[in-house]
């Protein structure tokens, strides 16, 4: 009998390329099948895009006709598990990015073996919640998160374990938006209502990037935030404005831009993965040194003003070399990059819990 492995697709597509290389390698393991279980076809249309070979088994789940069916809008995640109780408890093992999962943990007899790829490798607090507990195992970018799930009580040293950051392996490669050869800044607010940059000032940030001189801009919030929020529109042509497309979830900005500029989107990591500047808006004013949930604000100027960009931009390549070491190091704590690939180590980690799973209903 084959090792049934689900992936439980849920989310929304940011989510995607976090746990998408793990299921492709492990579906390349022998005696293993791995099934995606999604109530969205453009979710599994996403996934199959990176499938040319059809490897993995996909599987549509039941949904309501509302929302519409996208990328970026999928139905309540516990509504999708009420829903589909029945087909999903039939997986040994489900592996997943998304923590609403764990209220299958309170549905009485349920028994299947749940995992996590916690995706993201930021410093919010918020990325830390009681939900977080109910899973059988769980698999972190870095030493980082693996030491603040083990302190907040959310893992035990031997169900945590660093499996690397994934997502580096679909990474897109650095490209052109704009028809000239200005420096590009990217702008990426965070979702958060109370950290977010763009939430109580998004007018004014937008305001004086569209008077910026000299540069190219991409702004792209977190597309949770893009759902939520107005669309931002501007008529600048030097602005290029994304609220949710490929572009947006699989790092073709964070590739492509020269500077970063965002509040606490762990997208600063995957910028990072080569060290460039980055600066950071305290548009509220918090304090923030010695928390850690603004640790990344070590890694580059911050500032308070909206009218201190344009210097802070000027500024940003002499000052750059200043912050490699910081950046470098928070890097190696965020998102262990060992030789081996993340997507193969996630594999084996998963794939030796299943069997050891395995052999423990069996005894």
């Amino acid at each position: 009998m084959p090792t049934d492995i689900a992936f439980l697709a849920i989310a929304e597509a940011h989510q995607i390329c976090h746990w998408l290389p793990a299921a492709l390698a492990l579906s390349r393991r022998a005696g293993v099948k791995v099934h995606v279980l999604s109530p969205s076809a453009s979710i599994l249309d996403l996934a199959a895009s990176y499938d040319p070979d059809g490897v993995l088994h996909l599987v549509r789940l039941r949904r309501l006709p509302f929302p519409p069916d996208s990328l970026f809008r999928q139905p309540s995640r516990l509504l999708t598990l009420a829903l589909n109780y029945s087909t999903i408890r039939r997986y040994p093992l489900l592996v997943t990015t998304e923590i609403s999962s764990g209220w299958l943990r309170k549905v009485p007899g349920f028994s299947s073996r749940m995992a996590l790829i916690k995706h993201g490798a930021g410093d919010r607090e918020g990325g830390y919640k009681a939900r977080h507990a109910a899973f059988d195992l769980t698999l972190v970018g870095g030493e980082k998160d693996r030491r603040r799930m083990i302190s907040r009580g959310l893992c035990t040293p031997d169900n945590c374990a660093v499996g690397g950051y994934a997502k580096f392996e679909l990474k897109a490669p650095r490209q052109r938006f704009f028809d000239n050869d200005r420096p590009v800044l990217l702008y990426n607010p965070h979702f958060d209502a109370k950290l977010s940059s763009w939430v109580r000032h998004g007018q004014e940030v937008l305001a004086t990037l569209e008077a910026l001189e000299g540069w190219n801009v991409i702004i792209a919030p977190h597309t949770k935030l893009a759902a939520r929020a107005a669309p931002i529109r501007t008529t600048a042509p030097h602005i290029r404005v994304d609220m949710g497309s490929r572009h947006s979830i699989d790092m073709s900005y964070t590739m492509s831009a020269d500077v970063y500029l965002g509040d606490v989107s762990s997208q600063v990591y995957e910028f990072l993965l080569e060290p460039r500047p980055c600066i950071f808006l305290n548009l509220e004013r918090c304090d923030w040194r010695g928390d850690e949930t603004f640790a990344h604000w070590r890694l580059g100027p911050v500032i308070e003003d909206m009218g201190a960009l344009p210097q802070a931009l000027e500024r940003a390549a002499g000052l750059q070399a200043a912050f490699v070491d910081a950046q470098e190091a928070a890097m190696s704590d965020s998102i262990d990059q060992s030789p081996t690939p993340a997507s193969e180590r996630q594999a084996d980690l998963i794939l030796d819990f299943a069997r050891k799973s395995e052999r423990t209903a069996a005894a």
